[in-house]
């Protein structure tokens, strides 16, 4: 089975399949005097939909690589959580799925490790549409206020386009900052093309801002995950920042420490 790992894809199937409870039994034995853990064969193909040929094949690691489809219903059937799920498909010779959208809600003890840092260095949390999700004390006071009047005023992108707030503070990495956000702007639109908000966005800035145009038509795709940021700030004047970027895969959440650059 080339690209895939046959003889893990069995055990791992197996394993969950002995760890799953029967259905209609809610942890009651069988009254079969048979002693099988967890589902039987035949159980397992009638929750995904798989013929038992195929699936006792999968188990013995004989079948031909699944499909796409295949590993969605194993998935499915097998009531498995999102790292499972990618581990099974790893493990099938596949791409995880990605994430229909990011997700809703920040982690309870990412948004403790904000706070701990109030004193520290500025922090914000972002998604995967860009969206600003949170930001600490410090952040709030170093960064300009989002305009929540807006249906996109927590848009990062939008934002670099529509205000001068940013890119005041920003002073001679202006140009840096609207090509990323741009750059980012197609990125997020490739990995949720569908998603109605982006393309309003995308919509709205391309029939409103000539410099956003003039950005966007450059189709630059940029990746940067550590930079140097120049601050012209209002009230505290000059201040440099090492900015770091972390990312939590299961939710589209991006995390920016804006660390004190020490020269």
């Amino acid at each position: 089975m080339a690209g895939n790992n046959r003889n893990g894809l069995a055990d791992y199937l197996r394993q969950r399949r002995a760890a799953m409870t029967p259905p209609g039994l809610n942890g009651r034995p069988r009254t079969s005097r048979r002693r099988v853990l967890g589902l039987r064969r035949q159980e397992m193909a009638d929750l995904t939909g798989i013929s038992v040929e195929y699936y006792t094949r999968m188990e013995q690691g004989k079948a031909p690589r699944p499909s796409r489809e295949i590993l969605a219903a194993l998935a499915k059937g097998l009531a498995l959580t999102g790292p499972e799920r990618d581990h099974l498909f790893r493990l099938g010779g596949e791409s995880p799925p990605e994430l229909p959208e990011p997700g809703a809600v920040i982690r309870p003890g990412l948004l403790r490790m904000l706070q701990g840092l109030d004193e520290t260095m500025p922090v914000t949390v972002h998604d995967g549409r860009l969206d600003l999700l949170a930001r600490n004390e410090l952040a709030a006071e170093l960064l300009p206020p989002m305009d929540e009047s807006s249906p996109y005023g927590r848009n990062i992108v939008y934002q670099a386009f529509t205000t001068t707030a940013l890119t005041t503070l920003l002073g001679d990495d202006a140009d840096r900052f609207l090509r990323v956000a741009a750059a980012e702007l197609r990125t997020a639109l490739s990995r949720y093309p569908a998603d109605a908000y982006l393309r309003d966005i995308l919509a709205e800035l391309t029939a409103t801002s000539a410099i956003f145009r003039d950005y966007w038509g450059r189709g630059e795709v940029i990746a940067w995950r550590s930079a140097v940021k120049q601050l012209r700030h209002p009230t505290i004047g000059m201040a440099s920042f090492d900015i770091e970027l972390l990312h939590d895969p299961e939710r589209d959440h991006w995390v920016m420490l804006y660390i004190p650059h020490k020269k």
